[in-house]
Order: structure tokens, then C-alpha cells, then sequence
């Protein structure tokens, strides 16, 4: 069933008898999971009664399940019925009407002159990458989100005077869509050029009797021995790409057979939704990834659209002004939505029509005059993702408008929500591992948008765009996906003393307004996910938590991140599904002991308990357990969870007890709290976690780091250590495959960088507040072989580094106080970033010698410095 509705939801955009018949396929599909999760949760009721007891209901139960599978079956059969009735055939095939109104469009002429803001500098960048001296065969790349404007740039650059006299001869444009077909794009090609040349309709007429593969032999004939530039508008894959070029798989380096590069400065020009491509097409060439408008440079574009052009700016009437500004940053940045938005108002200039759509303009920027909508050139970004990335670009409906995402959150809700394969399915790689890839795909298909990423560069938060959102809760809403509780809602306000949700609703978001959440009834017995946000500081007590065990009974996944509860209740052991509790920034203080229960629970998240109770131990599925800032420092068993994959807050103390080679698949571990364990004896205990990859020890003000012998952690690659050290651990007895080093509150008196500086594999070095309390460091000849990243903050006021030459010959990343001397920059050849973090001068003087204050002037093209400001 499931692969059938893969392929039948390929369909459903073009044909409304699709659509409804895949709505039954879906709804079919989760009866069957709610069949199956209640028959579990049924059976595990019957455990606790007595034999005789237990014996008949289970028998009333089998017959219950037996008569639903039964109205199943015959479910199934109808659909199938109905499938034939309505003609539905060849499923999957053909093109959308989204797909196709938007290949109308696009095949309008390069030549057009349409209203352009704030591509200046990306235009000059791209017209000196098209014309620079490489006479290489080159393919320049646009990447960006649907609408940000990647035509528009192309056709700008397409028509510039530079470009136009680069190629005088040979400038041709092409669409390519999502639905690639070579023959047409070849015939676009061809005939533009012959159209330019000879004019020859003979030839035309002979191009249209070729086949495919002779259309591309034609193709590269006419192009060979000239100088050409070939815009490919949109395109979407790589093998598409590589269908168009003739490349040969098996040759990653071929350039293919139909675009010849002769040396003489040929380029093409991609435009494209996926930076995959881009690369794929040509590695030598980095893509240009285009921006989103500033505030200024949308109101500019949005302005030239809405009012007339011949009236100046202080003439607007004030109040279409200040309607137009607040619509224009619903937009986000985001120009075709921009031009809509102008367009449509430009048509009528009075106040009420204007309010009208400022309190509704979702709705009209969704609306599909022609081809005009952009949700429908939004959409096309959703109809080509493969069938594994679709339930994870919806899942981020579920978070509020201009959210930060956790990557760490989000992937442990994708596992605990089965999106993401099983180690055993994806090569053996670990679930995060998997999800990761998920979530840099959506990325490089421009449907998220990355706001922080760590020093080793991954992502760490991101977010996503409020049309791209907006998508994802139109579509979410049409599977019972998803829905939302907001109090701003015109959906909740209509609803007040009724349920708020569809009884086939599968997951819910709650953003305010939880008393009156909790008053409504509750029609969804088969919700899988209920997610809390921006709740604010109320209480929420024992009996408004209650009805979740009592209505969700087959929950997967309960996040109350934000909301302020006393205590939790033990009826929430009953969710025997539950594979995913978030309780972070609650104020909790106590567990029940009834989350021992919880036999498919997989991520506990929680933060500032009193004391953890010792049951987590029965929970044998548990592979991520947060538990940082414990008060009660009791014994807590965790021997026994062979699958933990992610162990933090644990305490010294507990930790040590525990019998540590028995977890086996563990490979982050932080440990905090009060030390007072032996050195060998704590390095034997981590010399057992042979998977070990990641550790954290952070000691409280009146203990200290225990003396450390890690040379037997093969895989352990990053370690952060909080805390006064007697002495610091020597070069040899490092983990040898040491890439990540942090020391913070270490009161070191000695130098650390003769020992840090011989660690082969180091890639990044984090110094931070009295790490270390000396005056002076000294990085010597050969000194880090390997680093990239060196970041030295509060150390102390007053701190020397001495840089000798050949030392730190890969630095890249120099992150440092603003009191911190530096000698021997000058020295770093490899060098891009310098950060200053607490500046209160405009001069560099004080942080760098003279000599090294020159040399930084002079690299200021290359190296960029960064003065950052903190309290």
C-alpha cells in the first residue's frame, strides 16, 4: 500500500480523481497503523488481569481485530474498484498542470526586460565568470529556493552589453523543466542557432525527421570550433543533466558528447533549485547561491510594482504605505512573491482593497491566476522530492513561523516519527547519521535555510521560510498531517467549545493558549504527535496533563518543551508507543515511576530534575538520554540499555558504578557533577566504550578532572573538558585520532601548546575562559600540523601568543579576546577569518603587532576580519 501511494502521489497533481482516490489510499493506510497500534496497546492492557480474566477478553479482542481486518479488506477492494471505474491509469506518469503552466511561462523570450533590484552585484559577478580568461569549457551555476529570481539574474546577465560582445555569435537560451525531455531542449537550441545564422528553413525541417541521439551528434557539430554560451533554464537533477550533456556514468570526468569544449571560453549557464546539480555538472566551478532581498531592496522592488512610476515616494498615500511595508515583510525577501503582491495591488489603489488582502495574503499569493501563484512555483520543489524526504519537509509545519530549529531536536523527532530508514536499511549507518543527509538535501534543494553552522561546518539551527511553510501546511493539511492551535487562528477562535481537529489528524501543534486546548474535546484517539510551543509562564498542573494519556493512547511522540508543569502523571506510563519525551525547560522536578512503562520510548529530553528515578534501566529501547542538571546525585542504573547511543548528564558518581562495556553502541557521553573518581579507574571505565566518539566531562567548582589515559579510544574524535586539572593529560595518552579539543575552567598553569601542539589529527582547538591563567603561549616550528581552528577567548586580560614560522600551516579560523597579542600571523598563509570578540577601539594595534597589522591590511582581501561586540 505504501508503494502505492508513492506512486500514485506522483499523479495526483495534475488529475483531481487522483487526488481523491490517493486520499483514500492514505486514509486506508493509517487505518491499517491504527489497527495494528491498538491490537498492541490492547494486549498490553491484558497483562495486568487475572488468568481467566485475561483469557476472555483476549479472545474478545482477536474477534474485534478479526472483524476490523475483515471491513479492511473489503476497504481495499473497493478502492481498487473504484480505481477502474474513474479510468485511472499509468500511474505516475505525465506532467502536472503546475509543471506545465510554469514551462508556458518560462518559454517566453531571454530578450524580455523585466524590473530588476538588488542583483547588481550578483550580475557583475556573473558576467566576469562568463567572460574571465579560462578557456576551459565552463558551467556556471545559479542556485536558489523557487522565486528567488535565478531567470530573471540569468536572463539580466543573458543580455549584458559585456556578454553580448563575448558572444557575438553563439547565445542561446533553453528550458529544460522538471520534466526533462533532450529532444526538445536539443530542438530549441538548434533552431535558435540556425535561426540566427542561416535562417535555413530546409535545415529546420530536416532537424525535426533526427532522432534524439542524432539531434545531440547534430547539435555538437554546430557547436564545435565556436565559441558559444547555452543558458539551461531549470534544471533539475543530475540525471537530467547528464542525459542533456550525453555523459557517460561511468566516466565522472567525460564532459559528454553534445556541448564540446575547444578551448576557447565556451560556457553554459545553469539555473537550478538544487546545489547537487550545480556541482555535478561542473566541481571546478563553485555555484552561485543567490540571497534573499534585504528590507530596503524588497520595499525597492515592491514599490516599482505597486504604485505608479512617474510618482515620487513621499507622494504615497501614508496609510497604503504602512500597509504595503507590513505585507511586504510577510514576503520575506522573497521577489517573485514581491512581484505578486505589487501586481495584484496595482490593479486597485483604494484602502479597502488593500486591507482586504493585507488580512488574507496567504490566500492570494497562493492563488492561481494563470500562471501567476506562488504556491504553484513553490509547489513544483514539493512534487520532486523523493518519497523519503516528503514526510520530513511537512514535519517542519508543525513548527511556529520564524522558529529556529534545533538539528539536534529535529532529527531525534524524525526517528521517533519513522522517517528516517533503520540502521540495517541505510548501509549500517547510524539513524542521525541518516537523518543528517535527509535534512543537507532539503538544504541543497533550497526548501530550508541554514541559520547557524558549527565550526566543522554542520548545521546546528535552522529555519524555514514562511511561504516554504506555508506550502508545507497546505499540503500537510490535505494528508491529516497536521494541524495547529494558535489563539491568532480564525480556525480557533470559530471553534471554542468544539474540538479543533479532524478525528484523522496525526500530529498537532499547540502555540498558545493551552487552558483552552485543554477545555476543547478531543476527537483524534489516533494522534501519533502532539508538540507544545511558546506557551509562556502559566502552570500547567497535574489534572490539565491528564487527558493525554487518557485521549492519545497510541502517542509516539509528546514534546512539553516551554510549558511549566509540577509534576508529570503517572498515566502518561500508559503510552506504551511513546517513542519521543520532551520535557526540556519544564521546571520539572520529579519523574512518576511509571516512565519505566515506557517501552518504546527512544529519546528522553529533560533538564533540572530533583533526581532521576531508577527505572530507566527497564526501558530497553532508549537510545538518547538527556538528563544535565541533576540536584540529587542518587544511584541511577543504565547498564542494562545495550542500544543508547547518546548518554548526557549523568553524574561521576553514577556513571562509575555502572559496568560500561556492556554499552555497546554508545557513542556520545557527557558526564558533570561532583568527581571524586579514581584516574585509572575512570579511564578504564571509558576504554571499554569501544564506539565511543564524543565525550564531555564537566567537574563542579570543588572537585577536579581525574587524570586521564584515553590513547585506547580509537574512535573518539571530540573531547570538552570543564574543570580544574591537576595537570594536563600528556601528548601520548590523547585518543590518537583527536580532531575537536575544548578545555574551559582548566586553571592550567602551565603552557598547554607544547603538548596540544604534537596531537597529529587535531582540527580544532577551543581555549576558553581560565582554561589556562598564564601570560604567555608559545606555538612552536611544526606546531599543529593539522589545525584549522584556533579560538582563544577569556583567557585573561592581558595573554601573549608567539606564532614561529612553519607552525599552524592550515589555519583557517584565528577566534580571539580583543586583549589577546598575537606575533607570527603574518606567518599563516592559509588564513580566511580573524575574529575579535569584545572590541572598543577602532584600531587593530592592540591585539596585533606592527609588523602583523600590516600584514593583516594587505590580506584584507583574502582573509576577512570579523569585530564582534559582547557584554
Amino acid at each position: 500500500m505504501q508503494c502505492l501511494l508513492v506512486e500514485a502521489d506522483k499523479k495526483q497533481e495534475e488529475d483531481s480523481r487522483v487526488l481523491n482516490w490517493v486520499s483514500e489510499i492514505r486514509e486506508a493506510v493509517y487505518n491499517a497503523e491504527d489497527i495494528i497500534d491498538m491490537f498492541i496497546l490492547n494486549a498490553q492492557s491484558l497483562r495486568t488481569n487475572f488468568f481467566l480474566k485475561r483469557v476472555f477478553k483476549k479472545l474478545i479482542n482477536r474477534y474485534k481485530v478479526g472483524k476490523k481486518i475483515e471491513a479492511f479488506q473489503l476497504g481495499l477492494l473497493d478502492i481498487s474498484n473504484r480505481r477502474e471505474a474513474l479510468g485511472i491509469k499509468n500511474i505516475g506518469e505525465g506532467t502536472s498542470r503546475s509543471a506545465q503552466m510554469l514551462q508556458d511561462l518560462r518559454r517566453s523570450t531571454p530578450h524580455a526586460q523585466e524590473h530588476v533590484v538588488g542583483l547588481e552585484k550578483e550580475a557583475d559577478k556573473l558576467v566576469n565568470q562568463l567572460i574571465d580568461e579560462d578557456l576551459r569549457r565552463r558551467v556556471i551555476s545559479l542556485v536558489g529556493m523557487g522565486g528567488i529570481g535565478k531567470t530573471t539574474l540569468a536572463k539580466k546577465v543573458y543580455n549584458h552589453t559585456k556578454v553580448v560582445e563575448f558572444f557575438p555569435d553563439c547565445r542561446v537560451w533553453a528550458y529544460v523543466s522538471q520534466d526533462c525531455r533532450p529532444r526538445d531542449v536539443y530542438t530549441q537550441i538548434i533552431k535558435q542557432l540556425v535561426c540566427t545564422s542561416t535562417k535555413d528553413q530546409q535545415v529546420l525541417e530536416m532537424v525535426e525527421k533526427l532522432q534524439e541521439h542524432e539531434l545531440g551528434d547534430f547539435l555538437y557539430e554546430h557547436l564545435n570550433e565556436k565559441r558559444y554560451l547555452i543558458v539551461l533554464d531549470d534544471v533539475w537533477s543530475c540525471a537530467d543533466w547528464d542525459c542533456l550533456a550525453k555523459v557517460s556514468s561511468n566516466d565522472p570526468d567525460c564532459l559528454g558528447n553534445v556541448f564540446p569544449d575547444e578551448g576557447n571560453g565556451s560556457r553554459l549557464l545553469l539555473t537550478t533549485r538544487h546545489k547537487d546539480v550545480a556541482l555535478h555538472a561542473d566541481a571546478r566551478s563553485i555555484p552561485q547561491e543567490m540571497q534573499l532581498l534585504s528590507e530596503r531592496e524588497s520595499w525597492d522592488l515592491f514599490r516599482g510594482k505597486a504604485f505608479l512610476e512617474h510618482v515620487d515616494a513621499d507622494r504615497y498615500p501614508p496609510d497604503l504605505v504602512q500597509l504595503g511595508r507590513e505585507m511586504v515583510d510577510k514576503c520575506n525577501g522573497l521577489p517573485l512573491a514581491i512581484v505578486v503582491l505589487g501586481g495584484l495591488l496595482s490593479r486597485n489603489m483604494s484602502h479597502t482593497e488593500w486591507r482586504k488582502v493585507h488580512d488574507n495574503i496567504n490566500a492570494y499569493l497562493a492563488k492561481e491566476g494563470s500562471h501567476t501563484g506562488v504556491m504553484t512555483v513553490l509547489n513544483l520543489s514539493y512534487i520532486d522530492l523523493p518519497s523519503y524526504l516528503k514526510p520530513c519537509f511537512l514535519y517542519l509545519s508543525l513548527f511556529p513561523e520564524d522558529y529556529v530549529i534545533s538539528t539536534r531536536k529535529l532529527f531525534l523527532l524524525w526517528i521517533a516519527e519513522g522517517f528516517v530508514l533503520s540502521a540495517e536499511q541505510a548501509d549500517q549507518q547510524s539513524m542521525k547519521v541518516t537523518a543528517e543527509v535527509y535534512l543537507n538535501e532539503l538544504i541543497n534543494r533550497n526548501l530550508i535555510q541554514v541559520v547557524r553552522m558549527s565550526v566543522n561546518a554542520r548545521v546546528v539551527e535552522c529555519r524555514v521560510h514562511d511561504l516554504m511553510r506555508e506550502l508545507a501546511i497546505r499540503k500537510a493539511k490535505e494528508q491529516n498531517f497536521f494541524r495547529a492551535h494558535d489563539i491568532a487562528d480564525p480556525l480557533s477562535s470559530s471553534t471554542s467549545n468544539s474540538s479543533l481537529f479532524s478525528s484523522k489528524c496525526r500530529r498537532q501543534s499547540i502555540y498558545s493558549d493551552m487552558e483552552r486546548y485543554v477545555s476543547v474535546e478531543h476527537n483524534t484517539p489516533y494522534l501519533r504527535s502532539l508538540l507544545f510551543f511558546n506557551l509562556g509562564h502559566e502552570i500547567c498542573r497535574i489534572s490539565q496533563l491528564d487527558f493525554i494519556g487518557k485521549c492519545f493512547k497510541v502517542l509516539r511522540v509528546l514534546d512539553l518543551e516551554g510549558v511549566e508543569v509540577e509534576s508529570l502523571p503517572s498515566i502518561v506510563g500508559t503510552l506504551i508507543h511513546l517513542r519521543y519525551l520532551g520535557l526540556r525547560h519544564t521546571g520539572l522536578k520529579l519523574l512518576p515511576l511509571s516512565i519505566g512503562n515506557l517501552r518504546s520510548l527512544q529519546t528522553l529530553d529533560v533538564n533540572n530534575l530533583k533526581q532521576v528515578p531508577n527505572v530507566i534501566w527497564k526501558i530497553q529501547s532508549m537510545r538518547h538520554l538527556y538528563i544535565e542538571g541533576q540536584e540529587d546525585d542518587i544511584p541511577l542504573q543504565i547498564d542494562t540499555l545495550e542500544n543508547l547511543q547518546v548518554l548526557s548528564g549523568i553524574t561521576f558518581k553514577q556513571w562509575i558504578v555502572n559496568n560500561s562495556s556492556k554499552l555497546t553502541c554508545l557513542r556520545k557521553l557527557k558526564l558533570e557533577g561532583r568527581c571524586e573518581v579514581e584516574g585509572v579507574e575512570f579511564s578504564n571505565s571509558i576504554a571499554k566504550l569501544c564506539g565511543l566518539k564524543s565525550l564531555y566531562l564537566k567537574t563542579s567548582y570543588e572537585s577536579s578532572i581525574p587524570s586521564l589515559a584515553m590513547n585506547c579510544c580509537l574512535h573518539l574524535s571530540k573531547l570538552d573538558i570543564k574543570g580544574h586539572m591537576q595537570k594536563l593529560t600528556e601528548t601520548f595518552q590523547f585518543p590518537p585520532n583527536l580532531s575537536q579539543l575544548t578545555l574551559e575552567a582548566c586553571t592550567l598553569d602551565c603552557d598547554p601548546m607544547p603538548i596540544l601542539e604534537k596531537l597529529p589529527k587535531l582540527l580544532t582547538l577551543r581555549l576558553r575562559a581560565k582554561a589556562y591563567l598564564g601570560k604567555e603561549m608559545h606555538v612552536s616550528a611544526n606546531g599543529f600540523p593539522q589545525l584549522k581552528v584556533l579560538q582563544l577567548f577569556e583567557l585573561r586580560k592581558a595573554i601573549k601568543l608567539n606564532i614561529e614560522n612553519g607552525a599552524l600551516p592550515w589555519l583557517m579560523q584565528l577566534h580571539c579576546h580583543f586583549s589577546t597579542r598575537i606575533s607570527g600571523v603574518d606567518k599563516l598563509s592559509n588564513l580566511v577569518e580573524v575574529k575579535i570578540v569584545k572590541i572598543v577601539s577602532d584600531s587593530i594595534v592592540p591585539f596585533f603587532s606592527r609588523r602583523t597589522k600590516f600584514f593583516m591590511m594587505r590580506k584584507l582581501n583574502k582573509c576577512h576580519l570579523y569585530w564582534h561586540y559582547s557584554c
